[in-house]
């Protein structure tokens, strides 16, 4: 009986001792993954939606059939979150790295640091598309002085998407970005102007991102985003984002130096393959 009871015990410390290699092991690879970063993208194209929460979308079920698709194929970050109320805040948030202390959705100007005026220093390509009826607080470089020129009609943006700029930012109107149409309406307009898009992002090292301004104005600002293309790793990921960080990983794919707060924020490090 001693000896079977000894035997037991070398057993349980055998078998402790194997578990605490594994979950070393498990704890070093999961290191290992979360310090990839983003291949050097030929083409990033961000798309903002509007309004709704993290849990909105990803439980829409039949109403979102494409963002699901997309969710599916892609990196959904279910850690995602806006920086601030209103709207356009995190719109600047966005494109400057800083809210520009705005609290509302009025008239701006600044003369300040930007995306596109940044891009274009260092030999990079920007455009704003904008679908006729998208409000002034939805286009953020019309408040930058020196981005004013960067806006197009979202009627230009190429059928070839090899002729889009380095970074794009597109822009649905109110209808079409869920901020008065329906999450429906809002997901066949994403498969209509973005699908082809998206398709040929996975082969041409391209990189769709979707992601919302701001939740249905709860303090957690919780929000659906996800990014699909090329050396995108599917599937649904717990590292903590915010716009700060979406920012920060466009400013490290385009090897530019980082704007206002993400100088602070770390690259994404989730969903990207092994290259």
């Amino acid at each position: 009986m001693i000896v079977q009871s000894w035997r037991a015990i070398v057993r349980r410390f055998a078998m402790l001792a194997i578990l605490t290699a594994n979950i070393a092991l498990s704890g070093a690879s999961l290191a290992v993954a979360s310090s990839r970063t983003p291949p050097k993208y030929d083409h990033v194209v961000v798309v903002i939606m509007e309004n709704h929460a993290f849990e909105q979308i990803s439980q829409a079920g039949r109403a979102a059939p494409y963002l699901n698709k997309l969710a599916k194929g892609g990196a959904l970050f279910d850690r995602s979150y806006g920086v601030a109320h209103p709207s356009q805040p995190n719109y600047f948030a966005l494109f400057s790295g800083l809210t520009q202390d705005v609290h509302d959705d009025g008239m701006h100007s600044f003369a300040a640091p930007n995306l596109a005026a940044r891009l274009r220093a260092h030999g990079k390509t920007f455009a704003g598309y904008v679908e006729a009826g998208s409000p002034r607080k939805h286009n953020p470089w019309e408040s930058f002085a020196d981005a004013k020129g960067f806006e197009k009609s979202l009627a230009q943006f190429p059928r070839d998407y090899a002729k889009l700029p380095a970074v794009s930012f597109v822009i649905p109107n109110l209808k079409n970005d869920m901020h008065d149409g329906t999450i429906e309406t809002a997901d066949t307009w994403l498969k209509d102007h973005l699908g082809g898009y998206a398709v040929w992002s996975k082969k041409n090292h391209g990189l769709l991102i979707v992601t919302f301004d701001e939740d249905d104005y709860h303090p957690e600002n919780h929000i659906f985003t996800v990014f699909y293309g090329f050396g995108i790793i599917p599937g649904r990921y717990s590292e903590k984002i915010d716009h700060y960080s979406v920012l920060r990983t466009i400013e490290d794919i385009e090897s530019i130096p980082p704007l206002g707060i993400s100088v602070i924020r770390g690259v994404i490090a989730s969903g990207w393959s092994r290259r």
